[in-house]
This record gives structure tokens, C-alpha cells and sequence, in this order.
């Protein structure tokens, strides 16, 4: 078997087993008018940055945690978590100070057990392969199953908001950079 179709069948695997109301229940902690915080570590961080670009794109006030121009959270805010095992001492960290402030806390884990997930008012599960070796068994390294995983379900999350407010491609295009 072909490495990349390896690749693509863990995908499957991992993508039939997320749960697509966690999603549907999550969109109700987005709203035009509520700013929205993303954090992760390592990879799950670069899946966060990706997710806060779109979110910007579909018409959102969003922030990536430890970018320099980030403001304060507030009470009222939402706070997206990313952690495949999520034990990650600085996320559980900051989301325990985030859930203490009074934001409403999305989380996307491969552990639904985890301290991370038991922060949550609203938790996706993403059965990837962490490095920690939970999830689903990967022949790939580390955590690049849930890596792979969580973008896709970000991505689902980041359509069903676009088609929730009617944001249109032509919307998104008129918020992307055009000095490039």
C-alpha cells in the first residue's frame, strides 16, 4: 500500500469517528459579536493560526494567544483550546485562567478524559493519534494524525459558520490580504 493512501485511510478512519453534532453544538459559542481566543502548543498551534486566519476571513474579531498585538481576555469572550492529548501544562494553564475570567471554553482533544476536555462547555473530539499514543493508531509520527484531523474539523466548524451567517466566498476574498 501506498504511503499517502495509508495516509488518507488513518484520515477516514479519524473523520468518521468525530461526531459531527460536537460541531453543530460548538457554533453557538461563535457569534459576530463576541471576540474569540485560540490557543495550542506546537502543531496544534499552527492548527489553531490557520483556524483564526479563516475565522478572520468570514467576518470574525479573533486573536491567536502570544501574538504581540493580542488583547486581554474579557468575561463573555470565546476561548478555543487545541490539544490532542490534552494534558499540554501551559494550555490546561491558560484555559483554566480563561474559564476562571468567564469565557466560554471550546475545546478539541483526542482525550475526552483529559483535564483539557473536563475544562470545556463545549468539547470536540478528534480521535487522532497524539504523541502521548492515544487515539486511533497512526503508522504516521507524534501527533500528524491529529494534526491532520483537527484541521479538517476546523475547517468543518469554519463552513457551517460561513453558511450560518451567509458569508459568501466573495465576502471572505473581500477580507483576505491584498498586498501579496
Amino acid at each position: 500500500m501506498s504511503t499517502i493512501k495509508t495516509i488518507m485511510d488513518e484520515i477516514n478512519e479519524v473523520m468518521a469517528l468525530v461526531d459531527e453534532s460536537q460541531i453543530d453544538d460548538a457554533l453557538t459559542l461563535f457569534q459576530k459579536d463576541k471576540r474569540i481566543f485560540v490557543i495550542g502548543a506546537g502543531r496544534s498551534g499552527f492548527q489553531g493560526k490557520g483556524f483564526a486566519m479563516r475565522l478572520m476571513h468570514i467576518g470574525y474579531t479573533d486573536y491567536v494567544m502570544g501574538e504581540t498585538i493580542t488583547p486581554s481576555i474579557q468575561k463573555g469572550d470565546t476561548w478555543v483550546a487545541i490539544s490532542g492529548s490534552g494534558t499540554t501544562k501551559s494550555i490546561v494553564a491558560d484555559t483554566e485562567a480563561a474559564k476562571k475570567l468567564g469565557l466560554d471554553i471550546v475545546v478539541l482533544t483526542s482525550e475526552p478524559a483529559s483535564p483539557l476536555a473536563k475544562l470545556a462547555d463545549k468539547v470536540i473530539i478528534v480521535p487522532g493519534a497524539t504523541k502521548t499514543g492515544s487515539g486511533v493508531k497512526s503508522v504516521q509520527l507524534l501527533s500528524s494524525l491529529f494534526d491532520q484531523t483537527v484541521h479538517i474539523t476546523l475547517d468543518a466548524l469554519t463552513l457551517k459558520l460561513a453558511k450560518r451567517d451567509d458569508t459568501s466566498n466573495a465576502d471572505a476574498l473581500h477580507e483576505h490580504v491584498n498586498v501579496e
